[in-house]
């Protein structure tokens, strides 16, 4: 009688279900028939869902404008997608200034220009993307920052196009990244040397999965101001600029 109850519980005894405190990944679930247990398949509707309303979420830059610092100027422009739909179906058109926008970003020397862009997750620009600028900007004491960009419907490359008209040394794009089931709100942090229209992947640094329960500010803000530097002094970015962050700087004594 004691098996018969045993076997009639919804998730059953599993010796793999101990590792899922270690993960949010979606391991050692268990079983109820042929499908998953309804708790975890509520779970995953849920997450599904919560990652589609990441990616149709609007943008709102003038809420983000309003978390920055007073005195830090900031401008809005626009990629070449009109709306969200031509976005999603032409990536291309996301890694493209608006010509219409071009005359708000004034040439300047700047050592580095900050772009907050939706991406794939505005979700995670908005609740990330000011902490982390502010946290890396106390970090950068000195440079000559560029006004801030807010681009709207925007792709990575766009960061390129954008610093290259402000004439930016380098440029840190900060953007949302494309929604898992268990992150909707992950923001990426891509640096480039050099910025101006056509780099590739290859020529930009990425510092990706920033949110309280993957990289946390502090260590993202010390470790992009690192490479900041080292692509200031060795003049490059991308592969030839080795993520070799000194553990020190990202878990500092004390802690």
């Amino acid at each position: 009688m004691a098996d018969e109850i045993e076997h009639s519980k919804e998730t059953p005894a599993d010796p793999w279900s101990a590792l899922r405190r270690h993960t949010a990944a979606r391991i050692a679930l268990g079983r109820s028939g042929d499908g998953l247990p309804t708790r975890h398949l509520l779970d995953f509707q849920l997450a599904h869902a919560r990652a589609r309303d990441a990616v149709h979420l609007a943008f709102d830059p003038q809420a983000l404008a309003a978390s920055l610092p007073p005195g830090l100027a900031a401008v809005t422009v626009r990629s070449r997608a009109p709306d969200r739909a031509t976005y999603l179906q032409h990536p291309d058109l996301g890694r493209r200034l608006d010509p219409e926008d071009l005359p708000l970003l004034r040439r300047g020397d700047h050592d580095v220009a900050f772009v907050l862009a939706d991406g794939l997750s505005a979700r995670a620009v908005h609740d990330h993307a000011a902490s982390l600028l502010l946290a890396t900007l106390d970090l950068l004491p000195g440079w000559r920052i560029a006004p801030v960009v807010l681009a709207r419907q925007a792709r990575v490359a766009l960061g390129d196009e954008i610093a290259a008209a402000l004439g930016a040394a380098s440029v840190v794009m900060l953007i949302g990244e494309r929604p898992g089931l268990s992150a909707a709100d992950s923001l990426g942090a891509y640096l480039t040397f050099g910025p101006r229209p056509g780099l590739q992947n290859a020529d930009r640094n990425c510092i990706s999965n920033i949110r309280p329960d993957g990289l946390a500010i502090p260590p993202a803000a010390r470790k992009l101001a690192f490479l900041l530097a080292e692509a200031r002094r060795l003049k490059l970015s991308g592969v030839g600029l080795k993520d070799d962050v000194p553990a020190e700087l990202l878990s500092p004594p004390g802690l």
